[in-house]
């Protein structure tokens, strides 16, 4: 069928499936019965084409370091069949998810996106994903392909990886969702490898990732992502995102008939994109592009459940579990208690159909006579408080909101992101917009107003301009760098009195700097101060358990910007001090998209890491702090006692943040664990580590053989649950070279299982290596190679706790292949 379409096909429409029709949407040839298809963000929902603050509510799952920290590829692959069904409910057939990109500094924005420092577990994690979204009928899209491990400059920075580490660490994720999992698509990234655009580098695209790897799906560009017309189509990108065409449709035709581009490459480049639309039925039911909200209560159950799944216990002096029936003054503390912080910021926003909160959560489950008191002490939040509210928002056709509204609607949120205007008479790049609401303050005192702009704005409160993001206005550091940084202004309100706040935006039309966006934020809040901070010591000090609820929130951990250090923001560390000086029974919770210092962590009785575990955060905070469940998580990137401490923060600013558009990769395999074992680094806490409320006892390991064979071999230890609770146990498995012929990693991860036990329980965790498993790549000879000799391998839970090993041997050197699909 495909064949009999491309050879009735015209240039010009083979062309024209080469790019997007819109932000979502594919283009259809309706003379020969093709159909458009809609694509969705992901990761930790299926927002549909709505904008990121806005659009059709969606379920809200865990973030991927959340997921990453399960070490559950089987409860991920569930997470991904509930997704598949969200995508479904938004019209979508092809997901943008996972990401799989490597924690290497511990200040990416994107951090929280991606699942591991580990590219064995990111692999095993991203694989268990793909499959349960394509075991629903809907495209899974690997990215971002490859060396997107930092938000500066991503959209021209040159990620400078020699090939060893590029196939060791940053590929491997990508090569094994192509080998196992048969993903359908891969979203190159933004970034340079090497000098070139990924987007247009025919090593990654084509060597790589189609002939080596043999990957039949297609690629597309992140949006805005693809910057030349001959070179990517030649180099094997297929899909110019979003649309409409910028460097295809009438420049792609001319290429071809020019000669710079072979009309046999657009012919394999079209058939590729028809070839998604069979495999996600598109062919066989045109789909309904249609969107509504699905919000089931097997998702969340399963949100639940994985929220806990995910919940890392690092410390904890005998505290916890919290005894319901035992407590009774509860003190609730810190920024993140009763605002629920459910997710990371940037395209991976979603409106979810509700956020529990944790203060929400310890209610619910505290419901009888526990007495509960809660106080903020202090802010955490990057951007002013979005504005909440009633508001009228009229458009207007040009930038100077004149002549009658071309539309009127309302919101009640500050906070717009235009994808689409709500009248086809509004032109994105020539359109103005008046929002007017009005607030009343709870308290007299000084307020902050701010307002960040993708575009122009003014803020006016009862007809004064306090901020101006008018005059003078830059690109900064919001939306993904098309808006400036956040102008604020403080005056002086009167409680109960009611002020009009009209913000007027237009548009800045195309700045041809890489991608232009409208949108525009704004806000208001009293601040918060020493008396509040004292407020919460108090309340505190008067209670049997302080549960400090810290960290950072989306506006923080968010695509576009790294975070400045790995401090927590505000004055956070203050309140945790001064709280644990007054309550000796304080437990911190944090969440956070990622590592980060602990200057207070020998002052407080437990720490409880529970990123953003979305939209049932508080229910899954309670049902572990109390008991009901298990902490289930273990660490998936090393906590490093100092940023310093990290393998990317030399000092040398062309190893991070990076200089003259280049970043050098120059610690080489040598991420995370890898640095702290090799290099004698005690970390903070080590890759793997996670505490529990029960016991187990272990054997010691076992393998099948004592030679690695071309069969591989397996290994084998006893775990038994000594304690009195259910629990589950993770073991690691590790090698390490006992005579290497070059310079490796003291150890390596190589497989893991968890084992779920009852007490008085024996389980066997069973870990199947192959060869591959004991090799290093050998750029000499472009193939993964393995010296003949002894290896060890370690069985640990966790990097820094080796429980026992055994020894094995390879009796003669093992060289792989290319296109070895026994990876």
């Amino acid at each position: 069928m495909i064949d009999d379409i491309l050879d009735r096909m015209t240039l010009e429409e083979q062309v024209s499936l080469l790019s997007g029709a819109d932000f979502w949407t594919t283009v259809p040839v309706e003379r020969l019965g093709v159909p458009k298809i809609k694509v969705t963000d992901g990761p930790n929902g299926a927002r549909g084409a709505g904008s990121l603050v806005a659009g059709v509510n969606a379920a809200c799952f865990p973030v991927a370091i959340a997921l990453g920290a399960t070490w559950n590829p089987q409860l991920v692959e569930r997470m991904g069949v509930a997704i598949a069904g969200q995508a479904k409910s938004k019209g979508a057939s092809v997901l943008l998810a996972p990401t799989v990109n490597i924690h290497r500094s511990g200040l990416n924005g994107r951090n929280f996106e991606c699942y591991s420092e580990d590219p064995m577990l990111t692999a095993e994690l991203a694989v268990a994903y793909i499959q349960g979204v394509q075991s629903q009928g809907i495209a899974a899209t690997i990215k971002h392909f490859a060396g997107n491990e930092s938000e500066i400059e991503r959209q021209t920075m040159s990620s400078d990886i020699d090939e060893r580490t590029l196939r060791e660490i940053y590929l491997l994720p990508f090569e094994r969702a192509v080998k196992k999992a048969g993903v359908m698509a891969v979203m190159s990234s933004y970034n340079r490898l090497n000098g070139i655009y990924t987007s247009e580098h025919p090593w990654l695209l084509t060597t790589v990732l189609r002939e080596e790897w043999g990957f039949d799906g297609i690629v597309m560009s992140d949006w805005f992502g693809s910057h030349t017309t001959a070179a990517t189509v030649n180099a094997g990108l297929d899909l110019e995102m979003p649309g409409p065409a910028r460097d295809r449709g009438e420049k792609l035709v001319r290429a071809v008939r020019n000669g710079e581009v072979k009309p046999e490459a657009v012919r394999m480049a079209a058939r590729r994109i028809l070839t998604l639309l069979e495999r996600v039925g598109a062919f066989e039911k045109a789909p309904d592009l249609s969107e509504h909200a699905l919000d089931l209560p097997e998702d969340r159950a399963l949100i639940r459940q994985l929220g806990a799944e995910g919940a890392v216990l690092l410390k904890n002096d005998g505290i916890l579990p919290l005894q319901k029936a035992g407590l009774g003054h509860v003190a609730v503390i810190g920024p993140n208690a009763a605002e629920a912080r459910v997710m990371g910021g940037g395209s991976a926003q979603i409106a979810a159909h509700y956020r529990i909160s944790p203060l929400d959560g310890i209610r619910e489950a505290l419901s009888n006579a526990n007495s509960i008191q809660y106080a903020a002490g202090c802010r955490n939040n990057r951007l002013v408080n979005v504005f909440s509210g009633e508001m009228r928002v009229e458009y207007f056709t040009g930038r100077n909101w004149s002549g009658s509204p071309i539309a009127v609607e309302t919101a009640d949120v500050g906070e717009f992101f235009w994808f689409d205007l709500p009248s086809a008479e509004l032109d994105p790049s020539d359109f103005s917009a008046r929002m007017t609401a009005f607030y009343v303050p709870a308290e007299s005192g000084e307020h902050i107003f701010g307002m960040t702009n993708a575009g122009l704005a003014k803020l006016y409160v009862d007809g004064r301009l306090v901020v101006n993001g008018f005059d003078g206005w830059t690109r900064g550091d919001n939306y993904f760098g098309t808006a400036n940084v956040e102008q604020r202004q403080s005056i002086h309100l009167v409680a109960g009195q009611r002020y009009e706040v009209v913000v007027e935006y237009c548009a800045l039309g195309s700045t041809g700097e890489g991608i232009n966006l409208t949108a525009v934020r704004f806000g208001v809040e009293k601040p918060l101060g020493d008396a509040d901070m004292a407020e919460a010591v108090e309340t505190a000090r008067a209670a049997d358990v302080a549960l400090l609820f810290v960290g950072r929130d989306g506006q923080w951990d968010t695509e576009g910007l790294d975070l400045p250090n790995m401090r927590l923001p505000g004055r956070q560390e203050e309140l945790i001090e001064k709280v644990a000086a007054v309550n000796a029974n304080t437990v911190v919770v944090l969440q956070t998209g990622g590592p980060i210092e602990m200057p207070w962590l020998g002052r407080v009785k437990a720490v409880l890491q529970m990123w953003y575990p979305g939209q049932e955060l508080g229910h899954a905070v309670a049902d572990v702090l109390f008991g009901d469940v298990e902490p289930g998580g273990r660490l998936p990137q090393t906590f490093p006692k100092q940023l310093s401490d990290n393998s990317a923060m030399t000092g040398d600013e062309t190893v991070y943040p990076g200089r003259d558009g280049h970043v050098r990769y120059a610690e080489g395999v040598f991420v995370g664990y890898r640095h702290h074992d090799t290099r004698g680094v005690e970390p903070l806490f080590p890759f793997g580590f996670g505490l529990g409320y029960t016991r187990f006892s272990w054997s010691n390991a076992k393998a099948s053989a004592v030679q690695m064979g071309s069969e591989g071999l397996t290994v084998s230890v006893d775990i038994t649950n000594i304690g009195d609770r259910r629990g589950s146990e993770l073991v690691q498995l590790y090698v390490r070279p006992l005579a290497p012929t070059v310079e490796r990693p003291d150890k390596e991860l190589r497989a893991f299982a968890k084992v779920q036990l009852a007490p008085g329980e024996t389980g066997t965790a069973s870990l199947v290596l192959g060869p591959r498993d004991l090799s290093y790549f050998d750029e000499k000879t472009k193939a993964f190679r393995a010296s003949a000799g002894r290896y060890e391998l370690l069985a640990a839970a966790n990097a820094a706790d080796i429980r026992s090993n055994v020894t094995i041997e390879l009796a003669k050197e093992w060289i792989g292949e290319a296109s070895d699909r026994a990876i």
